[in-house]
């Protein structure tokens, strides 16, 4: 395995903490060459190894998804220099099928402007999401604004690139799938969020209706708040703080304060208390994380933010450990990493931060 880089990057998304099958934790991070891994030692810790260090040059942009069989889906933005001088641009894929095991080979899965190869170098960020079948589900923003789809097909081939024939989107789409194992996806423009949906699993996404969310760019993220509806949240562009909305009930977006900075908000849902709650959390504008809790599809009932820790690189993560405790995830100006797992006291009290 090549030596560990020193140079980690902020986070892309807010996905880079994920449980595998076997209940441990494992942290991601693009870095300088490639991408660092951390893994708990045990379910539910303290310890963790790493970080390993995988080689993956050229990567610009790193998105992460999990199917429910727990393996690791990789989507990355690769940009090289060509033989004429001018940058070749395709997105790569790669998987991890079990915690602490290597990563498969890089893949490319192409770029969607073959034939006007001009437009090649303007592809956007990707997103992707896994069905409950394990099919992956790729998407991202290409030269004009329009969303491009690419998924797996049966036997493991991939289909060709579907385009939503749109314009003017933004980077910063949220891709998920649902329980039933439906995807959506959300794509933030300068008038709205746009939103596609699958019938069924399996099915061709179509247009749904706008969510009425200005979002920052690449500051959204779905969360399954009740079986088959999702809840949207986002940085409001147009505003201040983050805000709410279901695309299943309509009604007009859900203020929740906070002060985001630029980066995605992360989500989860949990038991406190014996309440379902869903937990936020986000890089303020001061670069410090901050964590919220309410709950879940009752914004109204009010929310309360808390920073803690010390600046960090792009957005924290949130999930949860083996035990079921909240746990979050941050990377450290210094490029460590830095967790702080719940108390078991009443509440969401955070135990002091620690330096993996």
């Amino acid at each position: 395995m090549p030596s560990r880089s020193t140079s980690t990057g902020a986070p892309d998304t807010a996905r880079w903490l994920l449980r595998g099958h076997d209940g441990r934790l494992t942290a991601y991070a693009r870095a300088a060459g490639g991408l660092l891994r951390w893994t708990e030692t045990r379910p539910g810790g303290p310890e963790w190894s790493g970080p390993d260090f995988f080689e993956a040059p050229d990567l610009t942009y790193l998105t992460l998804a999990q199917g429910t069989d727990g393996y690791v889906h990789f989507v990355a933005r690769r940009e090289r220099p060509g033989d004429d001088g001018k940058a070749v641009v395709d997105l790569v894929h790669s998987i991890q099928y079990q915690t602490g095991r290597p990563l498969m080979d890089w893949r490319s899965l192409g770029n969607p402007h073959t034939k006007l190869v001009e437009r090649a170098p303007y592809l956007g960020a990707p997103a992707a999401a896994v069905d409950t079948a394990g099919t992956v589900h790729v998407f991202v923003r290409d030269a004009v604004g329009s969303v491009r789809m690419r998924r797996e097909g049966k036997g493991g081939k991939w289909e060709g690139w579907k385009d939503f024939k749109v314009r003017d989107t933004l980077d910063g789409m949220a891709a998920v799938a649902t329980s039933t194992g439906r995807v959506e996806v959300l794509a933030p423009s300068g008038k709205a969020t746009l939103r596609w949906a699958q019938e069924q699993r399996g099915g061709e996404p179509q247009r749904a209706d706008d969510v009425p969310v200005v979002a920052a760019p690449c500051s959204g993220t779905a969360l399954e708040t009740a079986p088959d509806r999702l809840t949207y949240f986002a940085a409001d562009a147009l505003g201040d703080g983050v805000v709410a909305h279901r695309p299943a009930s309509g009604g007009p977006p859900l203020p929740l304060g906070g002060a985001p900075g630029p980066g995605p908000t992360a989500a989860l849902r949990t038991t406190i208390d014996g309440y379902d709650c869903t937990v936020l959390a986000h890089r303020t504008s001061n670069g410090r994380p901050a964590l919220a809790a309410f709950p879940t599809e009752d914004e109204d009932a009010g929310l309360w933010w808390a920073e803690t820790g010390e600046p960090c690189l792009g957005a924290p993560a949130l999930a949860l450990d083996a035990r079921g405790r909240v746990v979050m995830a941050a990377i450290g100006l210094d490029g460590s990493l830095r967790l702080a797992r719940q108390k078991a006291e009443p509440g969401l009290a955070l135990e002091a931060w620690t330096r993996v």
